[in-house]
This record gives structure tokens, C-alpha cells and sequence, in this order.
């Protein structure tokens, strides 16, 4: 298993695939593990999806719930992708990733693979590097929440982007949230990749993060 660094660095240093609505995304195996892997916001199309954030419905659905209408329509042009790759791996290990725009993706992905794929969930880690808030929490979103019980937000510092769509609007991290760098980091600078490099050295040199 890669440590957090090593997939933050994994994320930002693949070549990525484009498909329809901007989504740009990834397969890489590593150490007997699949890593699906989301890109950062890259250009106008994705900054008009990531801005895009009345919720929507997933589906339809046994249990409603209601997303970010921007990063669904991305991930709902991903998901035959994804799907194939899914349907082509014999890896029983899986990790999803992304950071900032790809983290919202990842978010959904995780989601994904927990309910089309049982037999994966035992192994399934999910992580989203500065990833936004995605889902609207409701009493579905609390009955469905076990579904990110192994997905990890890794916040930097006062990261801005983490603590968008507002939560005042409904808008709630699903996981659990790791704090790393330090908290006087102003918003807009703790969102940078190089701030995150930094937190997560650190971070793991403090806990002595061995694999």
C-alpha cells in the first residue's frame, strides 16, 4: 500500500485520459494494488462544473440522495470508463484517488465501486486531496454514509477549496477528514500542490507512517 505521499504523488504525475465534460482520469497498478486516479481542474470547462453546485439527484434510487450537480455530470461521463476498466482488472485491491476537482470524482468513484462491486469493498480505499464537498446531507446521505467508511478528505492547513459548496447550504465531507500543515496557512495558499507536498512529508515524518 502507497503511503499518502506517495499517492498525492501518483496523482499529480500520471498522464491522464480525456473524455466527454472534461473529465480527465486514470488506472495505474502499483504494488498488487489498481489506483483509479482523477485529474485537478484543468481549464474552463471544468471550473464551470466545479461552479455548478444545486444539487441533483444520484438516480433513481432505492435510498435518495442529492450531489453536486457539476462534478455528477462530470463522473456520470466517466463511469462507462471506469466500468470498463473494472470489468477488465482481476486486482481485488482497490484505491481510488484525486486531488481538488479529481478529489469530488474520487468521492463519487468510491461510492461506485462500494455499490456495483461487493466483492471489491473489503479492500476499497478512497482518497481525495483537497477535495470540495459533493454531497448534500439529508437522512439519505446519513443512511448511505458507511458507503465512504474508508474514504480519507486530506485537508492542508485552512485549505479554501475543502470547505466548498458552503456547508450552510447543506453540503457535508463524507469519510474522514485528515488535517495536516499548519493552520495559520492562509486558504488559498494551503490549496497549492506544493503545500501539500510539504504537509504530507511532514505529516508522515511525525507519525513515522511506515507501509
Amino acid at each position: 500500500m502507497l503511503l499518502l505521499s506517495e499517492l498525492f504523488r501518483l496523482c499529480m504525475e500520471t498522464s491522464y485520459l480525456h473524455a466527454e465534460n472534461g473529465v480527465s482520469f486514470a488506472a495505474r497498478s502499483r504494488g498488487g494494488v489498481l489506483h483509479i486516479l482523477f485529474q485537478k481542474s484543468e481549464g474552463a470547462e471544468d471550473w464551470h462544473n466545479n461552479l455548478d453546485f444545486p444539487a441533483a439527484p444520484y438516480r433513481d434510487m432505492e435510498i435518495d440522495w442529492r450531489c453536486h450537480r457539476g462534478f455528477l455530470r462530470v463522473w456520470q461521463s466517466a463511469e462507462p470508463y471506469i466500468a470498463e476498466i473494472l470489468a477488465q482488472t482481476a486486482y481485488r485491491d482497490i484505491t481510488v484517488v484525486g486531488y481538488s476537482h479529481g478529489g469530488a470524482l474520487a468521492v463519487l468513484c468510491h461510492e461506485y465501486i462500494w455499490f456495483h462491486y461487493p466483492d471489491l469493498r473489503e479492500n476499497l480505499r478512497g482518497v481525495g486531496f483537497g477535495a470540495p464537498r459533493v454531497i448534500l446531507c439529508s437522512s439519505g446521505c446519513r443512511r448511505i454514509a458507511h458507503r465512504w467508511a474508508n474514504f480519507t478528505v486530506v485537508r492542508c492547513g485552512r485549505d479554501a477549496v475543502t470547505h466548498l459548496p458552503p456547508a450552510i447550504l447543506g453540503y457535508r465531507h463524507m469519510g474522514h477528514i485528515l488535517q495536516i500543515g499548519e493552520r495559520h496557512m492562509p486558504p488559498i495558499e494551503s490549496h497549492f500542490p506544493e503545500s501539500y507536498t510539504d504537509a504530507l512529508a511532514e505529516y508522515e515524518s511525525r507519525s513515522g507512517a511506515v507501509r
